[in-house]
């Protein structure tokens, strides 16, 4: 084992681990960061990691022979050669100062590597004032029901072909969200059912893949999705009819919770505030 439990355990004041993101509380051990280590070897996907449902390879590995693992501080540098390239630092550890070191080792080894980003990102605990960055969020399909909302949405598949069709430019228009990249993977038939919502007979909002896979300790997790309304069909509640929607979907699929990451104060993380979700605590990200 290289990571001494002991240490590292008082240091995680957010459930966000190099690689994988978001783990549910009771999913993080030691374990889960020797995981990524001994994946920075083998260059493939862990079995539970939420990016391999899209194939190919691994973008990001820890750089195992630069963690630095102390008593009061650990720091896990990764590397990705996707675009430019990048390396990230993650910090864990009470003190500040700890992350002019991260911002040094980062842009240490993105000289080392050739790649053009350096970052910092620093886990932070829920009781953080004024956060900034993204907050962690859990939702818990085993406390409440989820009950299926009224409103135009079904599986994109379930409206008319001329409907269906307008799902293209809406994945376009919406690219910056990630739909156009969604869209893709829907052509080729490699994703879960995508929730639509629709206007006029036009699609102008959608939430998905809709997803269930086994997390590190084995409870069926809803995975992460892509969710976009187009901005001029927007405050009349489609967003939240979606999510609702969403969350009907996977608790009637056996999910047993769904985690997320929400930019502080955009649409999404108000929607997620009001709606009851847990904050787990915060991602700060800088440059190095």
């Amino acid at each position: 084992m290289f990571f001494r439990w002991d240490w590292l355990r008082p240091q995680l004041t957010a459930p966000i681990v190099p690689t994988l993101g978001p783990i549910h509380p009771d999913a993080l051990t030691a374990g889960i960061f020797e995981d990524v280590l001994r994946a920075a070897d083998t260059g493939g996907f862990l079995p539970y990691d939420k990016d391999r449902r899209w194939g190919g390879e691994k973008n990001e590995k820890v750089l195992r022979e630069d963690v630095v693992h102390q008593p009061e501080h650990t720091l896990v540098p990764t590397l990705t050669q996707h675009g430019r390239g990048a390396v990230k630092v993650f910090v864990y550890g009470p003190r500040d100062s700890i992350v002019e070191e991260a911002a040094e080792l980062a842009a240490k080894l993105a000289s080392v590597h050739d790649v053009a980003g350096a970052r910092v990102v620093r886990p932070l605990g829920p009781d953080t004032v004024h956060p900034r960055g993204t907050r962690i969020q859990l939702k818990d399909f085993t406390t409440d029901p989820c009950p299926a909302p009224d409103g135009p949405v079904r599986p994109v598949t379930d409206w008319p072909t001329a409907v269906q069709e307008t799902f293209a430019p809406f994945a376009k228009a919406m690219a910056a969200d990630g739909l156009a990249f969604l869209h893709t993977q829907m052509q080729a038939g490699r994703c879960g059912p995508v929730l639509t919502a629709v206007i006029e007979d036009r699609i102008v909002g959608a939430i998905g893949p809709m997803e269930i896979q086994p997390d590190a300790i084995g409870r069926p997790q809803l995975m992460p999705q892509y969710f976009a309304v187009l901005p001029e069909t927007r405050g009349q509640g489609l967003g939240r009819i979606l999510w609702r929607a969403a969350m009907h979907w996977g608790q009637s699929h056996g999910a047993a919770y769904q985690l997320l990451q929400t930019e502080i104060g955009g649409p999404s993380d108000r929607l997620c505030q009001t709606e009851g979700l847990t904050s787990l605590g915060f991602t700060h990200t800088t440059p190095a």
